[in-house]
């Protein structure tokens, strides 16, 4: 137990974390947004690292040390899908996930 808060009740918040992102991954149209769903997937799994390690190994890091490393992964997927997405809305006008087949030719 974290201060109070049971691993039952953050594990579920991990996972709705979890599906909220991959519902808007799946579902929306817009690039911006599935990067943001992407994120969130990302800070689940964070937190289920960080939640697990605390919980079998308290004394340890080890969790955290994968955390920092998926957060720093994370800001470079994100900047760099940031670039090509201001690059596509150069090209194109718009974000729209439809548009990113004339990238083919």
């Amino acid at each position: 137990m974290i201060e109070g808060i049971s691993i039952y009740e953050i594990l579920t918040l991990s996972s709705i974390l979890f599906f909220v992102g991959l519902y808007g991954f799946l579902t929306r149209k817009n690039l911006i947004t599935m990067l943001m769903s992407i994120e969130l997937i990302l800070n689940s799994s964070v937190l289920n690292f960080v939640v697990i390690n605390k919980y079998l190994y308290p004394n340890m890091l080890e969790g955290v040390f994968f955390a920092i490393f998926i957060i720093a992964v994370a800001a470079a997927e994100t900047a760099l899908a940031i670039s090509i997405i201001i690059n596509l809305y150069r090209l194109h006008t718009s974000v729209d996930i439809s548009e990113t087949e004339t990238m083919k030719y």
